[in-house]
């Protein structure tokens, strides 16, 4: 990993989890003020750090080393995706049966980071896998494509200077190859597909 791709992995993973540890700064100053009942700061104060966990553990697996022989357990990614959705904008449906490998889940969790990205209303994230490989489909109100962002991860000749928030569409391409797959992607306007 080049050193700018590693400080724009840096600068996102803070930028993520700055809103629910603000979330816990918030809770606790509430806390502070308050005479008696506590209950809503420390609900607050709950969900703020049951979100931080679930994106830590989710970027834990997606910009994570991962060799061919880690797997990652079905309940470890539903537990993970059950609490990242908790009171966001995005449903997802994880329909992969069994423990994967590492490496397939990371690509997966990178496209999902991209497929919100493209949905700034929220939406919902399919993730499949039969014997043709996996899919990724993701629908919503409205989509925002940037055409060469997107195009960045599927084809070499076309150059895009990524920013932080960004940063899952530059590492894509690498780990795709680094777990043997190709990367296909078709668009309509409501929704998005991926299939590795």
């Amino acid at each position: 990993m080049t050193p700018d791709l590693a400080a724009l992995v840096g600068s996102r993973i803070c930028h993520d989890l700055i809103s629910p540890i603000g979330a816990i700064g918030n809770g606790v100053e509430l806390l502070s003020l308050t005479d008696g009942d506590t209950g809503a700061e420390m609900d607050l104060i709950n969900e703020s750090v049951q979100n931080a966990n679930a994106r830590i553990r989710y970027f834990r697996i997606a910009y994570g080393a991962a060799s061919n022989e880690q797997m990652v357990g079905r309940s470890d990614i539903l537990s993970i995706l059950a609490s990242t959705a908790r009171g966001g904008r995005f449903t997802y449906f994880w329909q992969v049966q069994g423990d994967q490998q590492r490496r397939l889940v990371r690509c997966a969790l990178l496209l999902m980071q991209c497929f919100e990205a493209a949905l700034p209303l929220g939406g919902d994230i399919h993730v499949e896998e039969d014997s043709s490989g996996w899919r990724l489909r993701a629908e919503g109100p409205r989509l925002n494509i940037d055409a060469p962002l997107w195009d960045s991860m599927t084809r070499n000749d076309v150059i895009h200077h990524h920013t932080a928030s960004q940063v899952q569409f530059a590492l894509i391409p690498g780990f795709m190859a680094e777990a043997g797959r190709t990367l296909r992607i078709s668009m309509t306007e409501t929704n998005i597909t991926a299939r590795f």
